[in-house]
């Protein structure tokens, strides 16, 4: 059956305050205290305070640094929407971010973000994408025929193989680079993995740099450029077109009518590929590990996908995956890949009856915000349903898995194509069950399951 959003609580009042001491403040011994279960997994402390002490909350991690966690939604969508232009992002991301995937639409900020991102969004316009969808499914099928039948599998790495594939082809079309996209992709990881030890052990920042890891890392991320660099060279000496990303980017002009320079274009494309597969893997891994959770949901989707014509118009196709699109948007709300949007603001403001002073960090946890039992019911569910067409609009001041506001993710189209054709394809050649009755989640830079345990059947 529909559900319906749940309306007993205002989004404007919920979790309100009329003075800021009534604000709770997690003190810094508290958050001492945890530092070992915050380590391996930060997010079971937030859903405790969030339970605690209402949808906003102080976190203080230091003498005179604190955070605001907040799940409400006025207060998210004041933040990047409304009264986007008086926040920034942190130097969690235009600094020590920055200084492994470089100065992209990712990690930039002011007028150096928005010439940029007016440059990149053309390649990213629906009509563009269009003509990548028969590069998309051919690296998708590619990636999953010939799965392991009748034996248990963590899909989880090959679904991490196949959005970096499909990326790199979207980029690169018909290249022979597998070798090259291979060791990008182990750079990417390794260097989230650094990224997130220096986020959440910042006391041991000083060892880090000292004991030459981060020096390590840094040459991890030149190798990375080097590789890219060769292959944007490659494409410019062939002077062949290809029709894909990377035709598009180096086709972008400047209001001067100047090219981007070749070291902003490898910054781009270094962001392309961290953002654009670490998101859809980790969303594909979740969401197919929920349909094989719920038969009635996959029986329904097979219903649908069993006639869809994949290997002709793929638009077509699209078109008619309606279910699978809620499907996804459902995982998508329960597990969302960008699980926390962090904010600094600029100037002063009042929010939720009490002011907050310029420079205050914000902790905007997309997770908790689709789990909300003020907002949703039978939040912890999965329940597709949710997002019928007639039902989606209605969520749409409290449902961001995208992200929201200028800064919406540029590539959202491009990653929804990619996994409606997914588990389309999937769910119309494979039967999927799982032993697991819930999965671990791994929240580094975005939201990771842990192994993905899968049985496939052919049907």
């Amino acid at each position: 059956m529909p559900v319906k959003p749940k309306t007993s609580n205002s989004p404007e009042s919920v979790g309100s305050h009329r003075n800021p001491r009534e604000v709770h403040q997690v003190s810094q011994w508290e958050v001492f205290k945890n530092r070992k279960r915050i380590l391996r997994n930060p997010l079971p402390f937030h859903q405790e305070k969030f339970g605690e002490y209402g949808n906003t909350f102080i976190v203080r991690i230091g003498p005179r640094k604190r955070i605001v966690f907040t799940r409400e939604p006025s207060t998210v969508r004041n933040i990047l929407q409304k009264n986007h232009r008086n926040y920034k992002k942190s130097e969690l991301q235009t600094r020590d971010l920055a200084k492994y995937i470089g100065h992209g639409i990712l990690t930039s900020e002011g007028d150096f973000w928005r010439k940029h991102r007016k440059m990149i969004q053309p390649a990213f316009h629906k009509e563009q994408l269009q003509g990548l969808l028969d590069l998309m499914y051919s690296a998708i099928r590619e990636e999953l025929s010939g799965l392991p039948e009748d034996q248990i599998i963590d899909i989880f790495p090959k679904m991490s193989d196949l959005a970096f594939q499909v990326v790199a082809q979207s980029l690169f079309r018909a290249g022979d680079f597998r070798e090259d996209m291979n060791r990008l992709q182990e750079i990417t990881e390794d260097n989230q993995r650094m990224l997130i030890r220096e986020m959440r052990q910042p006391y041991l920042k000083w060892w880090f740099q000292l004991s030459g890891r981060i020096g390590h890392h840094l040459g991890l991320s030149q190798e990375a450029r080097n590789i890219l660099d060769e292959l944007i060279e490659d494409r410019m000496q062939s002077e062949k077109r290809r029709g894909d990303l990377l035709d598009m980017l180096l086709d972008a002009r400047y209001e001067d009518g100047s090219p981007m320079p070749r070291r902003q274009l490898i910054d781009e494309l270094i962001i392309l590929f961290t953002a654009g597969h670490e998101t859809t893997a980790n969303a594909l891994s979740f969401a197919v590990f929920l349909i094989a959770s719920h038969p009635r949901v996959q029986q329904r989707l097979y219903e649908e996908v069993r006639q869809v014509d994949f290997e002709g118009d793929k638009l077509k196709a699209l078109r008619n995956l309606g279910y699978a699109q809620q499907c996804i948007e459902e995982a998508m709300r329960l597990f969302p890949p960008v699980y926390v949007i962090d904010r600094v603001s600029v100037n002063p403001e009042t929010l939720q009856g009490h002011s907050f002073p310029g420079g205050t960090t914000w902790l905007l946890s997309i997770y908790e915000l689709h789990r909300s039992p003020d907002l949703w019911d039978n939040p912890e569910a999965f329940i597709p349903e949710r997002f019928e067409p007639a039902l989606r609009k209605k969520y749409s001041g409290f449902y961001f898995p995208f992200g929201a506001g200028p800064r919406m993710c540029i590539g959202n189209v491009f990653a929804m194509n990619e996994m409606m054709l997914t588990i389309g394809w999937l769910i119309q050649n494979y039967r999927i069950t799982t032993p697991a009755d819930v999965l671990e989640i791994n929240p580094l830079i975005s939201l990771k399951p842990g192994k993905v345990p899968l049985r496939l059947e052919m049907r």
